[in-house]
């Protein structure tokens, strides 16, 4: 019995992508520095382009290079360096404030529970006593056994010391080669096969890379507005939640709700509900507003098809299956996925109205 080619092309891409997703899970710990590198290359690749061109041939591209990895680690420091100590402040006062904070909630609730026969004071001590004890004695405890268990299990923090050394190594050398290591990817490639495979890349670059660098200005400019409207209305941790929040969209929804919840948790203990209530209801409604109506469209565009929906599933799906590292991918993954179905999507269409396998259609989201 002869076996159709098409059948037996299409069994070939199934092993193939399951001995690559075998070997993510089996090589995970390894090749998570080099593929925080890639990604972190892919961005800025175009940044050293532009810049490379900008010194105008006068310089090598090591420069460039240097330059913009520079900056990039400079910036990450100088966030933590904000962020960090702000944090460290809060934690005395949320030990002082959430007790207090329980007890006026409790004392706003108790005449509507007492009409349904419930009285929350009989175990309001209780609660309180263990809030306090959590709060102090506990959360020092977690610090000092997650401290202790650095130092006994020492291959954890020495891996992560050792990432934090290797991944700027190895996206030095990424940038530096990235023209020549893209032309030996190439090079690898049947000739017969080039021309599909190149149409298939430059649609997946398109809108992987349109994706990304979009969605990392909507993100900076969201972190700008959400620190400048919590700081308006005096919050004192306006910056590591604001930063936190711009940040978090990345994860559609999640990110915005955690935001949220932080942003209610720390105005309730500083300024009360009503206030904070009025502070939140402003700065993210408007937020919500400002991103869907004006920074996503004009950023990342309408054209580039990943559906939030499917951002959420992809990040926790690959999370769920090869860790950080399947985080990492999960995003250059459904980007090719997604044209992949775009491209299945003509043709079945085309076949179906005998137009061809170059009839155009609409790439709306998938």
């Amino acid at each position: 019995m002869q076996i159709d080619p098409h059948f037996k092309r299409a069994v070939g891409w199934a092993a193939a992508f399951l001995a690559l997703g075998g070997a993510l899970w089996l090589l995970g710990p390894v090749l998570t520095p080099f593929l925080v590198a890639a990604v972190l290359a892919y961005m800025v690749n175009p940044v050293v382009n532009r810049l490379d061109r900008a010194l105008g041939g006068r310089f090598p591209r090591v420069l460039a290079v240097v330059l913009v990895e520079v900056f990039f680690f400079v910036a990450a420091l100088g966030f933590l360096l904000l962020v960090v100590p702000v944090l460290v402040r809060q934690i005395p006062l949320m030990r002082e404030q959430v007790p207090l904070l329980l007890e006026h909630l409790v004392t706003a609730i108790r005449p509507w529970l007492l009409q349904f026969g419930l009285d929350p004071l009989a175990g309001f001590a209780d609660l309180r006593a263990f809030v306090v004890d959590f709060l102090g004695n506990r959360s020092e405890d977690l610090v000092a056994s997650a401290l202790a268990s650095l130092r006994v299990g020492g291959s954890v923090l020495l891996t992560i010391i050792g990432n934090a050394v290797l991944i700027p190594v190895v996206l030095f050398y990424l940038l530096t080669d990235w023209d020549r290591i893209v032309a030996g990817v190439w090079s690898l490639v049947p000739r017969a096969l080039r021309g599909a495979l190149e149409s298939f890349v430059d649609e997946a670059d398109e809108v992987l890379g349109q994706y990304l660098r979009g969605q990392a200005l909507v993100m900076l400019a969201l972190a700008v507005y959400y620190s400048a409207g919590l700081a308006a209305f005096g919050l004192n941790v306006a910056l590591p939640i604001g930063v936190f929040t711009g940040l978090a969209v990345f994860v559609p929804y999640i990110g915005f709700g955690v935001g949220l919840v932080l942003a209610l948790l720390s105005g309730m203990l500083q300024m009360g509900l009503a206030p904070t209530l009025v502070m939140v209801g402003v700065v993210y409604g408007a937020g919500q507003v400002i991103e869907s109506f004006f920074l996503t469209p004009r950023l990342v565009g309408s054209r580039v098809g990943l559906h939030p929906l499917a951002v959420i599933f992809a990040l926790m799906a690959f999370g769920q299956l090869f860790g950080f590292l399947g985080v990492l991918v999960a995003l250059p993954a459904s980007a090719v996925l997604l044209v992949a179905l775009r491209r299945l999507k003509r043709r079945y269409l085309a076949d179906a109205t005998g137009e061809g396998t170059h009839a155009r259609v609409p790439t709306e989201e998938v």
